[in-house]
């Protein structure tokens, strides 16, 4: 929560953004459509919509693992080129994408060593992320001995080895089972609680999205447009008790309602 009388910063600022894939062919699809969009320092954002709303896209614009057709976008008030050669955010996608040859240990230290870190300076820090995610024991592992969770952690612990100040994470549980991915909830709002990172989150559950943001994102089919946000009020720290709670149900429903608006967009 903020202090009374500061105004938080704004990482993320997102204006009449658009998107379009092989424009002037007859393969052209609009992706994106006057997305406006601000993110504060610290908060945690969910964009949910139906497939093929532009979620991913707008994530990756964020990323610069793509271009946009026209608007402004900036990231800690630069444009996420600076901010990406700034090393501004770490990534997390739903594959862990881990090397099978480096131990997990190495996983985590690969950005490290991209960026000169030395090697102790590498070991200590990948340790520390490990110890956060709590795999501290499996760090002479080897990414084919870990279950899908625990890979899952280790990505996050690898994202964060270099202290960005903004997460970005494309779906990152869809394919774990429900219980593994209620599990993996509660682990990222416990780091995000720890490093007090901005996170951006692509998810296509409404349950996940409610349970873990601070607001959440409404797209529409494509062109994805941003056609409603909603604050989540519920209190922190988020537990398995807070699913029981009659606001979180409240709040899924107002969500679900809201998504089926925006297929009327």
């Amino acid at each position: 929560m903020q202090a009374q009388g500061i105004t938080p910063e704004t990482a993320i600022t997102v204006r009449g953004v658009n998107k379009v894939f092989n424009a002037g062919t007859e393969e052209e699809v609009i992706a994106l459509k006057d997305i406006d969009l601000a993110v504060q320092s610290g908060e945690f954002i969910s964009l949910i919509g139906p497939s093929g709303c532009g979620k991913s896209t707008l994530l990756r614009l964020i990323g610069e693992l793509t271009t946009p057709t026209s608007g402004e976008l900036k990231v800690k008030g630069k444009d996420p080129h600076q901010a990406r050669m700034d090393r501004d955010y770490g990534m997390v996608f739903q594959a862990a994408t881990l090397y099978d040859w480096r131990t997990v240990s190495k996983n985590v230290q690969l950005p490290l060593e991209i960026m000169g870190y030395s090697a102790q300076e590498r070991k200590t820090r990948a340790q520390e992320m490990l110890e956060m995610v709590e795999l501290g024991k499996f760090g002479n592992h080897y990414p084919w001995q870990l279950s899908g969770g625990m890979q899952q952690r280790v990505s996050i612990a690898r994202a964060l080895a270099f202290s960005p100040s903004l997460l970005l994470m494309d779906e990152p549980f869809g394919a774990l089972d429900e219980f593994t991915r209620e599990r993996m909830n509660l682990e990222l709002l416990r780091i995000w609680d720890t490093t007090k990172i901005t996170v951006v989150f692509v998810t296509h559950s409404i349950a996940e999205a409610v349970f873990l943001s601070t607001r959440v994102v409404v797209m529409s089919p494509r062109p994805g447009r941003i056609t409603q946000e909603i604050a989540i009020d519920l209190p922190y720290p988020r537990n398995f008790e807070t699913r029981e709670l009659p606001r979180y149900f409240e709040l899924v429903t107002q969500v679900r309602e809201l998504l089926r608006e925006a297929h009327e967009f």
